[in-house]
């Protein structure tokens, strides 16, 4: 399967685009901010929402990455940015968990942020190294009772949801594992896939060619249902975890106080783009699940995630400060 983005794309890529009428907003280049490094999926997400974005405003749409703290970074970063449409953000599970897994945030996730849409939704793959001994999570489970913590596990950073789900998959399964964080998804995965690691809950957009080209082997998917692009792969609570479910959402916010109209062209020029046969099928082969909610939506969506997340971060007794 093509990836959509090159995980040695650099870490502020300009989409550039041909002239279209002007209009009232945007005025200027879009910065799209990322909170994790390129390759991973927030970034493969952003990059095919910016392109198509750039058409339709005739403006370049800045994807700037900005990996660090779980997401925190370029939550703040957007926090404290103009509340006039220039700058948004691609709000996401983090920083729903960060809320609950840090004693003290530079930003509030609901009071600092205009909701514009909830994007999509994704299930992670549970993928692990070929060294690894294991060809299920019974066996996987096995192995690691058998070794208490010789098992390491990546993660995109400390307080991301990778990082937690898998400390609650480690509660629930009853083993020790070794916990490896990096700056985003994209470079957890190239350790992997070079070993310094054994396992990894992934997006199905960047484990999918690694999968089917046998450098990396798929056990199970995190979702509460099996995913329509690998339905052969069971969920982890069939497989051997029972009640485990966890999976990843992405969502578009600008700053707070950015007027309404500008959010409400905002929404409607990316469901526009979401719906588009170019994304859609897209994003469909990469496993992602596009939503497209309205504004009013998506606020009422991460203020019930938040307290979801601080129950998984209480039963896993993760924390990161």
């Amino acid at each position: 399967m093509k990836q959509l983005a090159s995980t040695a794309a650099l870490a502020v890529a300009f989409v550039a685009v041909p002239a279209a009428p002007a209009h009232a907003y945007p005025t200027k280049p879009v910065r799209f901010i990322v909170p994790f490094a390129p390759g991973g999926g927030n970034d493969i997400i952003a990059r095919l929402l910016g392109a198509r974005l750039a058409g339709t405003w005739g403006q370049q749409v800045v994807v700037d990455n900005r990996p660090g703290a779980g997401g925190n970074v370029a939550a703040e970063t957007t926090a404290r940015a103009a509340p006039d449409g220039h700058t948004i953000f691609q709000f996401n599970v983090a920083n729903a968990i960060a809320a609950s897994l840090y004693r003290k945030l530079a930003y509030d996730p609901v009071r600092d942020f205009a909701p514009i849409t909830q994007l999509a939704t994704s299930p992670f793959i549970l993928v692990v190294h070929p060294s690894v001994q294991a060809a299920s999570v019974k066996e996987l489970v096995a192995l690691a009772k058998a070794q208490p913590g010789s098992l390491n596990y990546a993660s995109s950073g400390n307080g991301g949801s990778t990082h937690l789900l898998t400390e609650l998959f480690k509660t629930m399964a009853g083993i020790e594992l070794t916990h490896v964080p990096f700056n985003g998804a994209g470079p957890a995965l190239i350790q992997l896939l070079g070993g310094q690691v054994q396992m990894l809950l992934a997006v199905p957009a960047t484990a999918m060619p690694h999968i089917k080209s046998g450098k990396l082997r798929a056990l199970a998917v995190s979702s509460a249902r099996r995913s329509r692009l690998v339905p052969e792969l069971p969920t982890i609570a069939e497989a051997g975890v029972p009640g485990f479910e966890g999976a990843t959402w992405y969502g578009v916010v600008a700053p707070s106080r950015t007027p309404a109209a500008i959010i409400d062209q905002l929404h409607r020029d990316i469901v526009g783009a979401l719906r588009t046969p170019e994304v859609r099928d897209r994003l469909a082969g990469q496993g992602v699940e596009i939503v497209g909610s309205p504004s009013s939506e998506f606020a009422r969506f991460i203020r019930d995630e938040i307290p979801k997340w601080a129950k998984a971060v209480r039963v896993s007794g993760a924390h990161v400060d």
